[in-house]
Protein backbone atom coordinates (compact mmCIF):
# COMPACT_ATOMS: atom_id res chain seq x y z
CA UNK A 1 0.00 0.00 0.00
CA UNK A 2 1.77 3.40 -1.25
CA UNK A 3 0.29 6.34 0.27
CA UNK A 4 0.76 9.39 -2.39
CA UNK A 5 1.57 12.81 -0.56
CA UNK A 6 1.67 15.13 -3.20
CA UNK A 7 1.74 17.86 -1.54
CA UNK A 8 5.25 17.19 -0.55
CA UNK A 9 6.37 15.97 -3.45
CA UNK A 10 5.55 18.85 -5.13
CA UNK A 11 7.10 20.88 -2.58
CA UNK A 12 10.53 19.10 -3.35
CA UNK A 13 10.16 19.13 -6.78
CA UNK A 14 9.46 23.19 -6.57
CA UNK A 15 13.21 23.33 -4.39
CA UNK A 16 14.72 21.08 -6.43
CA UNK A 17 18.52 22.47 -7.18
CA UNK A 18 18.10 25.82 -5.16
CA UNK A 19 21.19 25.42 -3.72
CA UNK A 20 20.02 24.83 -0.26
CA UNK A 21 19.83 21.83 1.94
CA UNK A 22 16.21 20.32 2.03
CA UNK A 23 15.37 20.21 5.81
CA UNK A 24 12.56 18.00 6.24
CA UNK A 25 11.36 18.17 9.65
CA UNK A 26 8.26 17.27 11.36
CA UNK A 27 6.73 15.00 14.28
CA UNK A 28 8.24 11.56 14.99
CA UNK A 29 6.25 8.89 12.45
CA UNK A 30 4.80 10.93 10.29
CA UNK A 31 6.43 10.17 7.42
CA UNK A 32 9.50 11.85 6.42
CA UNK A 33 11.70 9.02 5.62
CA UNK A 34 8.70 7.73 3.07
CA UNK A 35 8.43 10.72 1.15
CA UNK A 36 12.13 11.15 0.26
CA UNK A 37 12.37 7.25 -0.27
CA UNK A 38 10.50 6.01 -2.08
CA UNK A 39 8.05 8.73 -3.32
CA UNK A 40 11.40 11.62 -4.39
CA UNK A 41 13.67 9.05 -5.36
CA UNK A 42 11.09 7.08 -7.60
CA UNK A 43 10.38 10.97 -9.05
CA UNK A 44 13.98 11.79 -9.60
CA UNK A 45 13.99 7.91 -11.04
CA UNK A 46 10.93 8.21 -13.77
CA UNK A 47 12.07 11.88 -14.82
CA UNK A 48 15.47 10.16 -15.91
CA UNK A 49 18.02 11.01 -12.96
CA UNK A 50 20.44 8.04 -13.23
CA UNK A 51 20.14 5.80 -10.42
CA UNK A 52 24.03 5.91 -9.55
CA UNK A 53 23.20 9.84 -9.26
CA UNK A 54 21.30 9.11 -6.26
CA UNK A 55 23.34 8.61 -3.19
CA UNK A 56 20.88 7.34 -0.20
CA UNK A 57 21.84 6.02 3.28
CA UNK A 58 19.93 5.41 6.27
CA UNK A 59 21.68 6.20 9.08
CA UNK A 60 19.67 4.65 11.50
CA UNK A 61 20.24 1.23 10.22
CA UNK A 62 23.24 -1.27 11.55
CA UNK A 63 24.63 -1.52 8.30
CA UNK A 64 25.18 1.65 7.81
CA UNK A 65 26.83 2.92 11.37
CA UNK A 66 29.99 3.52 10.03
CA UNK A 67 29.01 6.66 8.38
CA UNK A 68 27.55 7.81 11.86
CA UNK A 69 31.63 9.42 11.55
CA UNK A 70 31.48 12.78 9.81
CA UNK A 71 34.47 11.72 8.18
CA UNK A 72 33.44 8.70 6.55
CA UNK A 73 30.43 9.79 5.62
CA UNK A 74 32.08 12.66 3.41
CA UNK A 75 34.32 10.15 2.49
CA UNK A 76 31.26 7.97 1.18
CA UNK A 77 29.15 10.40 -0.81
CA UNK A 78 32.38 11.67 -2.39
CA UNK A 79 33.56 8.83 -3.99
CA UNK A 80 30.16 7.93 -4.94
CA UNK A 81 30.91 11.81 -7.20
CA UNK A 82 32.04 10.87 -10.25
CA UNK A 83 31.21 13.03 -12.82
CA UNK A 84 29.89 17.10 -13.13
CA UNK A 85 26.63 16.20 -12.83
CA UNK A 86 24.21 16.70 -10.55
CA UNK A 87 23.99 14.23 -7.51
CA UNK A 88 20.60 13.82 -4.66
CA UNK A 89 22.19 13.03 -1.69
CA UNK A 90 19.37 11.78 0.61
CA UNK A 91 20.41 10.93 4.59
CA UNK A 92 17.96 9.99 6.37
CA UNK A 93 18.34 10.44 10.39
CA UNK A 94 21.48 12.63 10.02
CA UNK A 95 21.37 13.52 13.43
CA UNK A 96 22.91 10.09 13.79
CA UNK A 97 25.87 11.94 12.68
CA UNK A 98 28.38 13.62 14.89
CA UNK A 99 28.67 16.94 14.46
CA UNK A 100 26.31 16.91 11.35
CA UNK A 101 26.36 20.23 10.85
CA UNK A 102 30.13 20.86 9.35
CA UNK A 103 29.34 17.79 6.79
CA UNK A 104 25.88 19.02 5.93
CA UNK A 105 27.86 22.34 5.10
CA UNK A 106 30.96 20.65 3.62
CA UNK A 107 28.39 19.26 1.03
CA UNK A 108 26.68 22.86 0.81
CA UNK A 109 29.93 24.22 -1.01
CA UNK A 110 29.91 20.95 -3.79
CA UNK A 111 28.00 22.75 -6.81
CA UNK A 112 26.92 19.40 -8.11
CA UNK A 113 25.48 18.12 -5.00
CA UNK A 114 21.76 18.68 -4.23
CA UNK A 115 21.09 17.48 -0.13
CA UNK A 116 18.24 16.19 1.34
CA UNK A 117 17.95 15.70 4.94
CA UNK A 118 15.58 13.82 7.73
CA UNK A 119 15.98 14.20 11.32
CA UNK A 120 14.16 13.63 14.18
CA UNK A 121 13.88 12.90 18.07
CA UNK A 122 16.17 15.14 20.79
CA UNK A 123 18.83 16.02 18.72
CA UNK A 124 17.27 17.41 15.77
CA UNK A 125 14.27 20.09 16.26
CA UNK A 126 13.05 23.17 14.92
CA UNK A 127 15.48 25.19 17.08
CA UNK A 128 18.34 23.58 15.82
CA UNK A 129 17.74 24.12 12.39
CA UNK A 130 16.90 27.80 12.91
CA UNK A 131 20.65 28.22 14.68
CA UNK A 132 22.97 25.88 12.36
CA UNK A 133 21.16 26.87 9.03
CA UNK A 134 20.51 30.36 9.05
CA UNK A 135 19.93 31.25 5.07
CA UNK A 136 21.41 27.73 3.84
CA UNK A 137 18.58 25.56 4.74
CA UNK A 138 15.10 25.17 3.42
CA UNK A 139 12.93 23.63 5.64
CA UNK A 140 9.75 21.89 4.68
CA UNK A 141 7.75 20.77 7.34
CA UNK A 142 5.30 17.42 7.20
CA UNK A 143 2.57 16.74 8.92
CA UNK A 144 0.99 13.70 9.87
CA UNK A 145 -2.01 12.52 6.99
CA UNK A 146 -4.32 15.09 5.93
CA UNK A 147 -7.86 13.78 5.76
CA UNK A 148 -7.66 13.51 1.96
CA UNK A 149 -4.37 11.22 2.05
CA UNK A 150 -6.10 9.12 5.30
CA UNK A 151 -9.07 8.50 2.54
CA UNK A 152 -6.98 7.82 -0.50
CA UNK A 153 -6.03 4.17 0.95
CA UNK A 154 -8.84 3.77 3.44
CA UNK A 155 -11.70 1.09 2.54
CA UNK A 156 -15.01 2.44 3.92
CA UNK A 157 -16.91 5.48 3.20
CA UNK A 158 -16.57 9.32 4.54
CA UNK A 159 -18.38 8.89 7.19
CA UNK A 160 -16.96 6.17 8.88
CA UNK A 161 -13.25 7.52 7.93
CA UNK A 162 -14.12 10.74 9.27
CA UNK A 163 -14.75 8.92 12.61
CA UNK A 164 -11.89 6.61 12.24
CA UNK A 165 -9.66 9.63 11.86
CA UNK A 166 -11.12 11.61 14.50
CA UNK A 167 -10.47 9.31 16.92
CA UNK A 168 -6.98 7.76 15.79
CA UNK A 169 -5.55 10.71 14.20
CA UNK A 170 -3.34 10.35 10.63
CA UNK A 171 0.05 8.56 11.36
CA UNK A 172 0.87 7.01 8.75
CA UNK A 173 0.94 3.41 10.06
CA UNK A 174 -2.74 3.95 11.61
CA UNK A 175 -4.20 3.09 8.68
CA UNK A 176 -2.96 -0.34 8.25
CA UNK A 177 -3.97 -2.03 11.49
CA UNK A 178 -7.46 -3.51 11.03
CA UNK A 179 -8.92 -3.04 14.67
CA UNK A 180 -9.11 -0.14 17.45
CA UNK A 181 -6.86 -2.46 20.03
CA UNK A 182 -4.18 -2.43 17.76
CA UNK A 183 -4.75 1.50 16.53
CA UNK A 184 -4.47 2.20 20.19
CA UNK A 185 -2.01 0.48 21.45
CA UNK A 186 0.20 2.16 18.64
CA UNK A 187 -0.33 5.40 19.58
CA UNK A 188 0.23 4.72 23.43
CA UNK A 189 3.52 3.30 22.60
CA UNK A 190 4.68 6.33 20.38
CA UNK A 191 2.95 8.09 23.01
CA UNK A 192 5.24 6.75 25.98
CA UNK A 193 8.57 5.45 24.73
CA UNK A 194 8.96 8.19 21.57
CA UNK A 195 7.30 11.51 21.72
CA UNK A 196 7.30 12.32 25.42
CA UNK A 197 10.74 10.58 26.01
CA UNK A 198 12.46 12.77 23.38
CA UNK A 199 11.11 16.48 25.04
CA UNK A 200 12.39 14.60 28.63
CA UNK A 201 15.72 13.63 27.10
CA UNK A 202 16.70 16.60 24.94
CA UNK A 203 15.64 19.12 27.71
CA UNK A 204 16.80 16.94 30.46
CA UNK A 205 13.68 17.33 32.44
CA UNK A 206 13.88 15.53 35.80
CA UNK A 207 11.00 15.66 37.11
CA UNK A 208 8.84 13.92 33.42
CA UNK A 209 5.21 13.60 35.80
CA UNK A 210 4.94 18.12 35.76
CA UNK A 211 5.22 17.88 32.10
CA UNK A 212 2.90 14.88 31.43
CA UNK A 213 0.45 16.69 33.73
CA UNK A 214 0.64 19.86 31.67
CA UNK A 215 0.20 17.71 28.09
CA UNK A 216 -3.03 16.11 29.98
CA UNK A 217 -4.06 19.82 30.42
CA UNK A 218 -3.71 20.80 27.22
CA UNK A 219 -5.24 17.58 26.16
CA UNK A 220 -8.30 18.35 27.78
CA UNK A 221 -8.67 21.89 26.91
CA UNK A 222 -7.87 21.80 23.03
CA UNK A 223 -9.44 25.21 21.49
CA UNK A 224 -9.58 27.12 24.60
CA UNK A 225 -7.66 30.39 25.56
CA UNK A 226 -4.92 29.53 28.17
CA UNK A 227 -1.44 31.14 29.64
CA UNK A 228 1.22 29.65 31.67
CA UNK A 229 -0.80 31.53 34.68
CA UNK A 230 -3.89 29.46 33.65
CA UNK A 231 -2.45 26.70 33.34
CA UNK A 232 -0.59 27.33 36.86
CA UNK A 233 -3.59 27.82 38.64
CA UNK A 234 -5.01 24.49 37.42
CA UNK A 235 -1.67 22.78 38.55
CA UNK A 236 -2.41 24.51 42.45
CA UNK A 237 -6.38 22.94 42.01
CA UNK A 238 -4.80 19.70 41.49
CA UNK A 239 -2.40 20.15 44.40
CA UNK A 240 0.96 20.42 42.63
CA UNK A 241 2.30 23.92 44.28
CA UNK A 242 6.33 23.24 43.55
CA UNK A 243 5.74 24.55 39.15
CA UNK A 244 6.08 27.54 38.55
CA UNK A 245 4.49 29.76 35.49
CA UNK A 246 8.12 30.07 34.06
CA UNK A 247 8.50 26.23 33.86
CA UNK A 248 5.13 26.01 32.13
CA UNK A 249 6.07 28.18 29.76
CA UNK A 250 9.69 26.46 29.18
CA UNK A 251 7.47 23.32 28.86
CA UNK A 252 4.88 25.09 26.13
CA UNK A 253 8.46 25.95 23.99
CA UNK A 254 9.69 22.45 24.53
CA UNK A 255 6.46 20.44 23.50
CA UNK A 256 6.15 23.58 20.23
CA UNK A 257 9.87 22.24 19.08
CA UNK A 258 9.36 18.58 19.26
CA UNK A 259 6.57 19.69 16.74
CA UNK A 260 3.71 17.91 19.41
CA UNK A 261 1.87 21.24 19.63
CA UNK A 262 1.21 24.89 17.57
CA UNK A 263 0.39 27.95 19.03
CA UNK A 264 -1.93 30.37 17.79
CA UNK A 265 -1.97 33.57 18.48
CA UNK A 266 -4.79 36.43 18.93
CA UNK A 267 -5.06 39.02 16.50
CA UNK A 268 -7.12 42.16 16.39
CA UNK A 269 -8.38 41.81 13.20
CA UNK A 270 -9.64 45.94 13.54
CA UNK A 271 -6.68 46.94 15.04
CA UNK A 272 -3.94 44.33 13.23
CA UNK A 273 -2.00 43.78 15.99
CA UNK A 274 -1.30 40.91 17.91
CA UNK A 275 -2.78 40.21 21.63
CA UNK A 276 0.30 38.56 23.51
CA UNK A 277 -2.11 36.56 25.65
CA UNK A 278 -3.51 34.28 26.20
CA UNK A 279 -3.09 32.04 23.11
CA UNK A 280 -4.66 28.54 21.83
CA UNK A 281 -2.71 25.34 21.76
CA UNK A 282 -3.64 22.70 18.94
CA UNK A 283 -2.18 19.16 18.04
CA UNK A 284 -0.19 18.30 15.27
CA UNK A 285 -1.90 14.99 15.44
CA UNK A 286 -5.10 14.53 17.03
CA UNK A 287 -4.71 10.81 17.26
CA UNK A 288 -1.60 11.28 19.78
CA UNK A 289 -3.69 13.94 21.66
CA UNK A 290 -6.34 11.24 22.28
CA UNK A 291 -4.03 8.46 23.60
CA UNK A 292 -2.63 11.19 25.77
CA UNK A 293 -5.80 11.54 27.46
CA UNK A 294 -6.29 8.10 27.20
CA UNK A 295 -9.33 8.29 24.95
CA UNK A 296 -11.48 9.73 27.06
CA UNK A 297 -12.95 13.50 25.84
CA UNK A 298 -13.72 12.88 22.62
CA UNK A 299 -16.11 15.68 21.90
CA UNK A 300 -16.32 15.95 18.21
CA UNK A 301 -16.69 19.80 18.74
CA UNK A 302 -12.99 20.62 19.73
CA UNK A 303 -11.51 17.19 18.07
CA UNK A 304 -12.86 19.23 14.63
CA UNK A 305 -11.89 22.70 15.72
CA UNK A 306 -8.28 21.31 16.29
CA UNK A 307 -8.18 18.85 12.81
CA UNK A 308 -9.25 22.20 10.91
CA UNK A 309 -6.40 24.29 12.30
CA UNK A 310 -4.19 21.21 11.70
CA UNK A 311 -5.18 21.06 8.05
CA UNK A 312 -4.76 24.71 7.07
CA UNK A 313 -1.32 24.81 8.68
CA UNK A 314 -0.93 21.61 6.60
CA UNK A 315 -1.73 24.12 3.71
CA UNK A 316 0.68 26.39 4.46
CA UNK A 317 -1.00 29.03 5.76
CA UNK A 318 -0.29 31.35 8.49
CA UNK A 319 -3.73 30.54 11.58
CA UNK A 320 -4.00 33.16 13.81
CA UNK A 321 -7.05 33.87 16.66
CA UNK A 322 -9.45 36.61 15.70
CA UNK A 323 -10.40 38.99 18.13
CA UNK A 324 -13.39 41.69 16.85
CA UNK A 325 -14.37 44.20 18.72
CA UNK A 326 -18.92 44.73 18.67
CA UNK A 327 -20.56 48.00 19.56
CA UNK A 328 -23.70 47.89 20.58
CA UNK A 329 -26.09 51.32 21.69
CA UNK A 330 -27.70 51.10 24.91
CA UNK A 331 -31.18 52.30 25.38
CA UNK A 332 -29.14 54.98 27.83
CA UNK A 333 -27.44 56.44 25.22
CA UNK A 334 -23.92 55.01 26.02
CA UNK A 335 -22.22 51.87 23.98
CA UNK A 336 -21.61 48.79 25.13
CA UNK A 337 -18.44 47.25 23.86
CA UNK A 338 -18.09 43.46 23.45
CA UNK A 339 -14.50 41.16 22.31
CA UNK A 340 -16.06 38.83 19.79
CA UNK A 341 -13.78 35.59 18.75
CA UNK A 342 -13.45 34.21 15.33
CA UNK A 343 -11.83 30.59 15.25
CA UNK A 344 -9.32 31.33 12.69
CA UNK A 345 -7.50 34.19 10.73
CA UNK A 346 -6.19 32.62 8.01
CA UNK A 347 -3.44 34.19 5.90
CA UNK A 348 -1.04 33.26 2.99
CA UNK A 349 0.69 35.71 0.74
CA UNK A 350 -2.42 37.74 -0.84
CA UNK A 351 -5.44 34.91 0.29
CA UNK A 352 -7.19 35.69 3.74
CA UNK A 353 -10.22 34.12 5.10
CA UNK A 354 -12.17 34.05 8.16
CA UNK A 355 -13.23 30.97 9.50
CA UNK A 356 -15.68 29.56 11.96
CA UNK A 357 -15.30 26.34 13.55
CA UNK A 358 -19.27 24.95 13.96
CA UNK A 359 -20.71 21.44 15.17
CA UNK A 360 -23.90 21.85 14.14
CA UNK A 361 -26.36 25.44 12.62
CA UNK A 362 -29.00 23.99 12.97
CA UNK A 363 -30.16 25.75 16.46
CA UNK A 364 -30.91 29.72 15.28
CA UNK A 365 -29.53 31.25 18.56
CA UNK A 366 -26.18 28.77 17.76
CA UNK A 367 -26.06 29.99 14.29
CA UNK A 368 -26.66 33.62 15.54
CA UNK A 369 -23.70 33.21 17.97
CA UNK A 370 -21.87 32.20 15.14
CA UNK A 371 -22.09 35.04 12.87
CA UNK A 372 -21.97 37.66 15.52
CA UNK A 373 -18.12 37.87 15.31
CA UNK A 374 -17.82 37.35 11.04
CA UNK A 375 -20.58 40.39 10.26
CA UNK A 376 -18.46 42.49 12.75
CA UNK A 377 -15.35 42.29 10.61
CA UNK A 378 -16.07 44.84 8.14
CA UNK A 379 -14.00 43.78 5.36
CA UNK A 380 -14.94 41.91 2.11
CA UNK A 381 -12.43 39.14 2.66
CA UNK A 382 -14.08 35.96 2.54
CA UNK A 383 -15.79 34.37 5.49
CA UNK A 384 -16.78 30.68 6.20
CA UNK A 385 -18.32 28.56 8.14
CA UNK A 386 -17.50 24.59 8.33
CA UNK A 387 -20.15 22.84 9.53
CA UNK A 388 -19.99 18.69 10.55
CA UNK A 389 -22.58 17.76 8.11
CA UNK A 390 -22.41 15.96 5.14
CA UNK A 391 -24.31 17.91 2.54
CA UNK A 392 -24.19 22.00 3.44
CA UNK A 393 -22.85 24.12 0.99
CA UNK A 394 -24.54 27.11 0.42
CA UNK A 395 -23.95 31.58 0.80
CA UNK A 396 -26.42 33.30 2.78
CA UNK A 397 -27.50 36.99 2.45
CA UNK A 398 -24.97 37.68 4.57
CA UNK A 399 -22.32 36.48 1.93
CA UNK A 400 -21.06 34.32 4.29
CA UNK A 401 -20.19 30.62 3.02
CA UNK A 402 -21.45 27.66 4.66
CA UNK A 403 -19.20 24.79 3.51
CA UNK A 404 -19.30 20.66 4.83
CA UNK A 405 -16.17 19.75 7.00
CA UNK A 406 -15.83 16.94 4.14
CA UNK A 407 -15.77 19.38 1.36
CA UNK A 408 -12.86 21.57 2.90
CA UNK A 409 -11.03 18.45 4.35
CA UNK A 410 -11.01 16.66 0.62
CA UNK A 411 -10.60 19.48 -1.38
CA UNK A 412 -7.29 21.15 -1.53
CA UNK A 413 -8.52 24.32 -2.88
CA UNK A 414 -11.84 24.36 -1.14
CA UNK A 415 -11.47 27.68 0.60
CA UNK A 416 -10.61 29.63 -2.99
CA UNK A 417 -13.81 27.62 -4.82
CA UNK A 418 -16.32 28.99 -2.15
Amino acid sequence: MEIERNYYLNKLISKKENKLIKIITGIRRCGKSYLLDPIFTNYLLKNGVDKKHIIKLELDSIENEEYTNPKKLYKYVMNNVIDNNTYYVILDEIQKVDKFESVLNSFLRKPNLDVYVTGSNSKFLSSDIITEFRGRGDEIKVYPLSFSEFMSVYNGNEAKGLDEYINYGGLPLIVTFKNPEDKIDYLNFQKDNVYINDVVERNDIRNDEELKTLIEIISSSIGSLTNPTKLYNTFISKGNKNITNKTIALYLKYLEEAFLIEKSKRFDVKGKKYIETPSKYYFVDIGIRNSLINFRQLEKTHIMENIIYTELRRRGFYVDVGVVEKRDNLDTGKKNYKQLEIDFVVNKGSDKYYIQSAYSIEDNNKREQELQSLLSVGDNFKKIVIVYDHFIKWQDDNGIIYMSIYDFLLNENSLKEA
